[in-house]
């Protein structure tokens, strides 16, 4: 049992020098990170493209159901619309936290 817990020891040692190599690593200088308003912009923009293809694939599917595509089960045309559906609910509620809170921030006293 002695040579087992030695071996664990060694590995844990091992894995320690390996972590404060990388530590160092990550301490040396890097390009400089675009500002959060910039990443914060482009996420929130990407999220919204998401929902609009969300909602153009659904209408899609919709219509070519509606239209008698046989290449296009009802399933799936339901499952797009369930999934535009969710997205959309869920920026809606994004948003509506966003207003709160710029609301309250308005409120701050100065």
């Amino acid at each position: 049992m002695k040579i087992q817990n030695s071996a664990v020891f060694q590995e844990m040692q091992s894995m320690a020098l390996e972590a404060g190599r990388n530590n160092q690593i990550n301490k040396l200088p890097t390009q400089v990170q675009p500002t959060s308003t910039s990443q914060f912009g482009d996420m929130l923009s990407d999220a919204l493209n998401t929902v609009h293809g969300l909602q153009q694939d659904a209408g899609q599917k919709v219509k070519a159901v509606e239209m008698g595509d046989r290449s296009v089960s009802l399933a799936e045309a339901m499952i797009a619309s369930q999934k535009s559906s969710v997205a959309f609910e869920a920026t809606v509620q994004v948003r509506n936290k966003l207003v709160e809170a710029y609301k309250e921030i308005m409120n701050m006293p100065v």
